[in-house]
């Protein structure tokens, strides 16, 4: 498809998505994801992926790379979008050799790199102001990785130390400032309730609401809504609060019960939840249970997404 028509093609969609009500979700990612190929906003509900940290042990253990990753994805689990950790990268992510190796084992194997989790950077909530604006330039290597390998999106943390308003205001400044950056290169920063105050749904869709951004939103998690020892967020209300801004969800499981669920959480509930909400876009397996293999794990989760599937048809 030529430029003139590309462009009329997403024009017309950004139309047809603000008459639908969609118009936060759709026109950025047809713009920022648009081949001309696939369209990751087709008819389903949602497409799975698969999060690297399912291989979290495998990985740890040396009994794989992350440049087996996506090969693996495809070939023993029949899934074509992935989503890395960056620990896995081994300090390789400003490599350009490296990063050039992995984009051509997933346009080899047919693989679309959907986002980058980035930990270990610094906390972009930080109420210090240098050590602040120092996590948020640590981020930008990232960024640019996630360009590189065609992701469009990193996800990375809400975190800081502190009274909950400072770090709630200091959240806000530090991703603004990460999210020009990503605009500027057409890549989505998105945090996940991982822990401290982002555990919270309502904190953190406030924060969502203070950066006002199409370029910044969430990866709701289903299992991780413990704010501290003591409070645990409830995770349907938490899912509720996120998925507004959602542009990934993130389906942790643990354990399955004899029908193939999640045994403590319930997938035909959150997934209604996240149905009505009109969200439409990729979901990542994630598998972080110790009872199975990370293989079966894994296989048991794309199994129970598919039957949720099922239900939307």
């Amino acid at each position: 498809m030529n430029t003139q028509n590309r462009r009329h093609f997403i024009k017309n969609i950004g139309m047809l998505a603000a008459a639908a009500g969609t118009a936060a979700v759709l026109p950025l990612d047809a713009m920022a994801s648009f081949s001309g190929t696939s369209l990751p906003w087709k008819k389903d509900f949602f497409r799975i992926s698969l999060a690297e940290w399912s291989f979290h042990k495998a990985l740890f253990g040396g009994k794989m790379t992350n440049l087996d990753f996506p090969v693996r994805a495809k070939r023993e689990f029949g899934i074509d979008i992935v989503e890395y950790v960056s620990p896995f990268f081994n300090k390789k992510e400003k490599d350009a050799s490296y990063l050039k190796e992995l984009l051509n084992i997933t346009k080899n194997e047919g693989v679309q790199n959907h986002l980058i989790m980035v930990d270990g950077e610094g906390d972009l909530g930080n109420p210090d102001e240098k050590a602040r604006l120092k996590a948020v330039e640590n981020h930008y290597k990232w960024v640019d990785a996630a360009k590189t390998l065609g992701c469009l999106t990193i996800r990375v943390n809400a975190a800081g130390q502190g009274a909950e308003e400072d770090v709630k205001k200091a959240a806000i400044d530090g991703l603004g400032r990460l999210t020009a950056y990503g605009k500027e290169n057409k890549i989505n920063i998105i945090v996940e309730n991982h822990g401290g105050y982002s555990s919270d749904g309502k904190w953190l869709s406030d924060v969502m609401k203070g950066v006002n951004s199409p370029y910044c939103g969430t990866l709701p998690d289903f299992g991780n809504f413990r704010i501290s020892q003591d409070r645990v967020y409830d995770m349907y209300q938490g899912v509720s609060d996120l998925v507004p801004f959602a542009k990934g969800i993130s389906a942790k499981t643990f354990r399955f019960n004899e029908q193939g669920g999640e045994a403590d959480i319930d997938y035909t509930k959150m997934f209604k939840i996240i149905h009505d909400a009109k969200f439409r876009g990729i979901v990542g397996i994630e598998w972080e249970g110790d009872g199975l293999s990370e293989e079966e794990g894994i296989r048991k989760t794309k199994a129970l997404l598919e039957s949720v599937l099922k239900q939307y048809q």
